[in-house]
């Protein structure tokens, strides 16, 4: 799905990789090439530099290590996504049981892949996050949940449930097709409504809930033990 730009025109999405080791800078760099509607803008290989690399290359979409040598890829991505018009965030990470990729999406990730998925699962993430869709692996996702401890899941529930009273009935069954993983068009088509209706209560609903995406907004149905 390539970018459309402000006059309507179609445009690759550029990409900006963020990983402390070079080879794997260089293989994402070669795979995500070999996709035409794919623009590599830059490598950076510290958090650190993120803002600034950036701010230089205007990137749509930055892939986020998580455990980098200098600043981590959670508050990396925090800061980042803290701006105003920040790029989708896609964290890249080995680690499949470890409660630092919960955290990366509360800080603003639109979604997490593991690193050994293959080529062509990396540039279709690429591709949905650009479109809006959350990216989340499944398997990940019930080991994260997993590894957390009851009573953090309970505090967890009442805070996510408090968030939710804020919805109307309406925005509510908006919400919970989010939490199910569902996307625009299905969620259309069950609740009989349009895709652009679709996308106007999910910007409502994350207004009222003071969150940042749809990824954030799928957790917290699912902390709310809704989802």
């Amino acid at each position: 799905m390539a970018r459309v730009t402000a006059d309507g025109s179609s445009a690759p999405i550029r990409v900006l990789i963020v990983d402390d080791d070079p080879l794997v800078r260089a293989g994402l760099t070669l795979m995500l090439r070999a996709a035409p509607d794919l623009h590599i803008v830059g490598a950076v290989a510290d958090g650190g530099e993120v803002r600034s690399a950036v701010a230089e290359h205007g990137p749509d979409v930055v892939l986020m290590d998580i455990r980098m040598n200098g600043l981590d890829g959670i508050e990396a991505t925090r800061r980042l996504r803290a701006g105003v018009g920040a790029p989708e965030v896609l964290v890249l990470t080995t680690f499949d049981a470890d409660d630092l990729v919960f955290r990366a999406l509360r800080s603003g990730a639109s979604g997490f892949l593991l690193k050994d998925t293959p080529p062509e699962g990396i540039v279709d993430a690429v591709r949905k996050v650009m479109a809006g869709e959350p990216i989340l692996s499944p398997s990940v996702t019930r080991k994260l949940i997993a590894h957390l401890m009851p009573e953090e899941e309970n505090q967890r529930r009442a805070d996510a449930r408090q968030i939710l009273t804020r919805l109307s009935d309406r925005e509510r069954e908006v919400a919970l097709a989010v939490g199910q993983g569902k996307p625009n068009a299905t969620i259309a088509t069950e609740l009989h409504m349009s895709v652009g209706t679709v996308k106007g209560y999910i910007s409502r609903i994350l207004t009222k809930t003071n969150l940042d995406n749809r990824v954030q907004l799928a957790l917290i149905v699912h902390d709310a033990a809704f989802g």
